[in-house]
C-alpha cells in the first residue's frame, strides 16, 4: 500500500475497489459497523486484489511495555485463525485509532503510536504475512506509517472525507449497512451510570450476596437458587417485551426507560444467580425469535447495574448480550459486548470462545443447536452448551460466584476480590471481614466450589 495498491471489499452481490489510504481510512467504520475509538484494528487481505477477510479489534494498551506481546498475540490470532477456516492472509492492513487528550494534537498521537505500528508490522512479518498499510486515525485526520511520499501523505496528516461522501459510504447505503456511532457510545450502553443511584444497587447486591451464600452450599439450595433466578429473569424479560422499543427511539432514553422496569433487588438477585454456569446457560436459550430483543435489553440493564466493586460480575450479563447480538446477526454489537465481558473478566471462558468464533466469522447456528437441545433437559441434570464442554475434561468443577471484589484478596490485574459478608447492611463499610473469609474457606472445603461456574 505504500504504492497505493487497490484493495477490494467484496460481498455476495457487489465489489468495491478502494484506491489509496484515504479511501481505506474512510471505509473503516463500515467494515466494523461503528467508529472504533482507542483501538487497534487488523484486517486480513486475500488474493492479488486484496479482498477483505477477517478482522480483529483490541483497545490500545496504555502501557508501551504491553505493545510487543499484544502485537504478537493479535498477529498470531488473525493469521492462524484465518488459516483454520481457509487460506492464510496474503497481507494485512493495520489501523491505530485514538483521539488526542488534553493539549495533545493528532500528529503527536501519530508519533506516540509509531512504535506500536512498527511492532505490529514486525509481528505480522514474522509470520510471513506483510503489512500492506498501517494508518493512524486521530482528530479527523489520518497518517500513513508506510508511505514515505509527503506529496500524497503529508506529515501533518490528511483530512478524512466528510461523513457519507466516500465510495464505501455510498456502497454501504445501497446495501443498507449502518454505522452506529462510536465504539465509546456503544460501550456506554453497558456501563453503570455515574451518580448516587449505583450506591443503592451495591447495597442490594451486598444484601443478596449475604442471603445467597448459605443457600448455595448444598445441592438442593443451589438448585432452588438456580430455578428462582431463571424464573425471575423470565418475569423481567416478559416485562421488557410488554414495553416495546423501536429503532427510532434514542438509545439513552430507551435505556433509561428499561432501567426503570427493574428494581435494585430484582437486578441483584438475577446478577448473582447468573454467576452459576448452568443457570447462565439456561438464560442463554433466549436467543432468537420474539425473545431475543427483550433479552438483549434485559442483559444491558443488568450489565449497567454491575457497579464497582461488582464490575467483574458483569462478565455473565455482557456475554449473554454478546451472544444474543451474534445470534441475531449483529456482529458489531456482539464484538463490543464480548470485548467488554473479557475486560471485566479476561478468563471468562464462554466469552472468550464466543468472541473468537464471532471474529473468525463462524456460524452461530452450531451454538444455537446446542442450547436448543438443553430446553428439554430437566434442571436437576447438570448441563451446559457445547462451548464449555472442554472445561469438564480439564478437571474444573463448577462453582457459583456470588462474591464481589474488595481489598481482601488482590488479583492479577491489581484489583481486589473479597467474599460476601454475613449480615451485610447498607450502612456498613464495603470491606471483607474475617468471618466472610472463614465462611468462604469453609465453602471451598465443602467441595461445592472449584473453578467459577460462570466461566
Amino acid at each position: 500500500m505504500n504504492k497505493h495498491h487497490d484493495l477490494t471489499g467484496s460481498g455476495p452481490d457487489q465489489q468495491i475497489t478502494l484506491r489509496g489510504p484515504g479511501e481505506l481510512a474512510d471505509a473503516l467504520p463500515y467494515m466494523m459497523g461503528f467508529h472504533p475509538t482507542d483501538s487497534i484494528v487488523l484486517v486480513a487481505l486475500h488474493g492479488s486484489n486484496g479482498r477483505f477477510g477477517g478482522r480483529l479489534r483490541l483497545g490500545i494498551p496504555r502501557s508501551p511495555r504491553e505493545w510487543e506481546p499484544v502485537a504478537a498475540q493479535l498477529a498470531e490470532c488473525l493469521i492462524r485463525g484465518s488459516g483454520r477456516r481457509g487460506p492464510r492472509p496474503d497481507g494485512i492492513v493495520v489501523f491505530l485509532c485514538q483521539d488526542p487528550v488534553g493539549d495533545e494534537t493528532g500528529d503527536r498521537v501519530m508519533e506516540r503510536l509509531r512504535p506500536l505500528a512498527q511492532r505490529l508490522r514486525t509481528a505480522c512479518g514474522g509470520l510471513d504475512v506483510p503489512v500492506y498499510e498501517a494508518l493512524c486515525i486521530s482528530d479527523g485526520r489520518f497518517w500513513s506509517y508506510c508511505c514515505p511520499d509527503a506529496r500524497c501523505c503529508p506529515t501533518d496528516g490528511t483530512p478524512l472525507a466528510l461523513p457519507g461522501t466516500s465510495v464505501m459510504a455510498a456502497a454501504a447505503a445501497y446495501a443498507g449497512v449502518q454505522v452506529r456511532g462510536s465504539l465509546r457510545d456503544m460501550e456506554r450502553r453497558f456501563a453503570p451510570p455515574p451518580g448516587p443511584a449505583t450506591e443503592n444497587q451495591v447495597r442490594a447486591l451486598d444484601a443478596a450476596g449475604a442471603a445467597l451464600t448459605s443457600r448455595i452450599l448444598d445441592a438442593q439450595g443451589r438448585q432452588e437458587v438456580a430455578d428462582e433466578t431463571v424464573a425471575l429473569a423470565r418475569i423481567l424479560l416478559e416485562r421488557m417485551a410488554q414495553a416495546p422499543r423501536t429503532d427510532g427511539d434514542a438509545a439513552a432514553a430507551a435505556d433509561a426507560e428499561d432501567d426503570r422496569l427493574v428494581s435494585d433487588d430484582e437486578a441483584a438477585a438475577v446478577i448473582l444467580g447468573l454467576q452459576d454456569r448452568e443457570t447462565r446457560d439456561r438464560a442463554a436459550q433466549w436467543m432468537e425469535g420474539e425473545e431475543a430483543a427483550p433479552a438483549l435489553r434485559l442483559w444491558r440493564v443488568l450489565s449497567r447495574r454491575c457497579a464497582a466493586p461488582y464490575t467483574e460480575h458483569a462478565a455473565a450479563t455482557l456475554t449473554l448480550a454478546g451472544w444474543v447480538s451474534w445470534s441475531v446477526g449483529d456482529e458489531p454489537g456482539a464484538r463490543v459486548a464480548l470485548g467488554l465481558a473479557l475486560r471485566a473478566d479476561p478468563e471468562y471462558v464462554f466469552a472468550r470462545l464466543l468472541h473468537q468464533a464471532c471474529n473468525e466469522g463462524l456460524d452461530p447456528e452450531t451454538v444455537r443447536r446446542c442450547l436448543r437441545s438443553q430446553r428439554d433437559v430437566p434442571p436437576q441434570v447438570p448441563s451446559s452448551p457445547c462451548p464449555d464442554d472442554h472445561r469438564t475434561a480439564a478437571g474444573r468443577r463448577p462453582r457459583t460466584r456470588v462474591v464481589r471484589p474488595s481489598a481482601a484478596e488482590p488479583d492479577r490485574a491489581g484489583s481486589h476480590r473479597t467474599h460476601p459478608r454475613s449480615g451485610a447492611t447498607p450502612g456498613r463499610p464495603r470491606h471483607g471481614t474475617a468471618a466472610a473469609r472463614a465462611r468462604t474457606r469453609a465453602a471451598r472445603r465443602s467441595g461445592q466450589r472449584g473453578a467459577r461456574s460462570g466461566r
